[in-house]
Formats: structure tokens, sequence, C-alpha cells
């Protein structure tokens, strides 16, 4: 899947496709799905639940190639997460099938340093992690790269984080690519990083911008498309939710029945479209 905006192409890289995780919104009850009938048939199932797709967006403006988000990766022991355990998917060769192989990529974008957005910063070598993307610069959230780093609670997504960590982040920062950031940032020509916090600290999203036409990634500021229908609907795995609550109210607000195409870093189906009012709260038009 592919969009144009201005100069700029944005590919979709999917790794995987859950058809029913309605665990990350469980006020989404297949009772609220049904009363909202543009979801369908994209993003929920026929019965109602909530569908996600896991991709990375690779953003190739002719002078630059970005990576937004490195999603879970193979082989990975991400248990008690078991959906997300050990993984063996063919995102690598989909990659290079679609024209860009590891070393031609410029800029990493993480958006958050989550277990299912920094997973391909690194591959195994020998016995150990080291980056997929060896001419690029990492970039992620200074904020983001502190809270993890520091986390020290024996909750069971926090002891997870940490092997992530180990995995997925550290070998980066060995290998010197690392540049956190403090967002808004620019990127490249074209490409700049905005701050949408709340789901965690330093959360940041990606605005591209070209020959008069825009897109943004979301990242996991915005989880599903129901969120458009009421920004309320909070993630157990958001931070802070009344920040995630704020940031999705004051960003719906700022795009709403503009041009920007809206790309959700984990939405199913067309995956992109733009966001107009609909009544007193909105929906993706796709």
């Amino acid at each position: 899947m592919k969009w144009k905006v201005g100069n700029t192409t944005i590919t979709k890289i999917e790794e995987i496709v859950y058809p029913e995780f309605s665990d990350v919104i469980p006020a989404a009850t297949p009772e609220l799905v049904k009363q909202i009938k543009w979801l369908f048939p994209h993003f929920v199932t026929e019965d109602g639940q909530l569908s996600l797709s896991i991709h990375s967006l690779i953003v190739d403006t002719g002078e630059a190639r970005l990576v937004v988000d490195t999603c879970i990766g193979n082989e990975r022991q991400r248990a008690p997460f078991d959906v997300m355990h050990m993984l063996q998917t063919n995102y690598m060769q989909d990659m290079k099938s679609a024209g860009y192989e590891p070393d031609s990529i410029d800029f990493v974008l993480c958006t958050h340093l989550h277990l299912d957005h920094v997973g391909w910063n690194t591959h195994e070598v020998n016995g150990k992690f080291v980056p997929t993307f060896p001419n690029a610069s990492y970039l992620w959230g200074k904020k983001d790269m502190e809270f993890w780093g520091e986390q020290k609670s024996d909750e069971d997504f926090m002891k997870l984080q940490r092997t992530v960590w180990d995995d997925s982040v550290q070998p980066i920062l060995d290998a010197g690519l690392a540049k956190p950031i403090d967002g808004p940032a620019p990127v490249c020509d074209g490409v700049r990083l905005i701050s949408t916090p709340g789901h965690t600290p330093g959360h940041c999203s990606v605005l591209i911008e070209s020959a008069g036409e825009s897109a943004m990634i979301t990242g996991d500021f915005v989880h599903h498309p129901i969120q458009f229908h009421d920004p309320a609907l909070v993630s157990p795995f958001d931070v802070d939710n009344d920040a995630a609550v704020a940031t999705r109210r004051r960003v719906f607000g700022e795009y709403a029945d503009t041009p920007t195409l809206i790309i959700g870093t984990h939405f199913a189906g067309p995956t992109a479209g733009k966001l107009v009012t609909d009544g007193d709260t909105y929906r993706l038009d796709v």
C-alpha cells in the first residue's frame, strides 16, 4: 500500500494483523462499536471487535528515506505478551521487495519505545543484537528514553519493556546511532516531528509536507479510528490517560476538515483517510 504526498512516497510495510484486539480499548464494547457505522467493514469485525495492524511506514522524499516505527521483530522473547512472542514474519523480505534495502535508510523514527514500535531496530547476528539499519540515525523522544531507561517496576508489562530495551534500544545506543530529541523537531526537508504526549511521555507523531500537500503518521496517540468518534476512549497502555485525551482533542481539532492525510500506525484495512467533523465529533473518511 502506497500514498503520494506531493513529491514524497509513503509505503506501508505490514508485519502482522490482529483481526480482534479489543483489549487495546476495553470500553469499546461490541455494543458501542455497532452504533458507529462508518467503522465497518475496514476497522472492526462483523461482530464489533476492534482490528489492529502492526506496520512500518517508509517515507521516501527523494532526498531521504525514513522508516517510521519498526514493529515487533522476529523471534523476540515477548512472554507473557503471547500475541507478540516469537513471531516469524516476512517483514524484512517485504521491505526489500518494495525497493528498500536496510543500508539505504537514512533515518529511523520511533514515535515511542513500546515493543511493537522498536523491534526491527535490531536483528540478531551470531547471538548478538545489532542495528538493522546501520547507516541511519535513530530518533526518539528524550522523555521516552529517560522514562523507560529508569523503569524499575515489577509489573509484567514494565518487565517486558526492560527486555525490549535490552534487545532493541540499548544496541542502538551502544552503536552511537541514537539521536534522542525533544519534539517538536525537524528531521529533514519536508519531515518533522510533532509532540503528541500521553501514550508515553515523549511520544511524537510525524508530519510530512511536500509540494503543498501534507500527511500525518499518528503513532499511538490514537490507537484505533473509534477514538475519532470519542477521544475520551482510553487504553490501558497509555502512561497518562488524561494527557492522551487532551492530545487527541487538540490534534483532532487542528486537523479535522483539512486536506492532511491521516495515516494510522495501527489502523487496519485502508489505514489512511481524511479526518472530518461528524456532528459534534469526528470520523475518518476513507
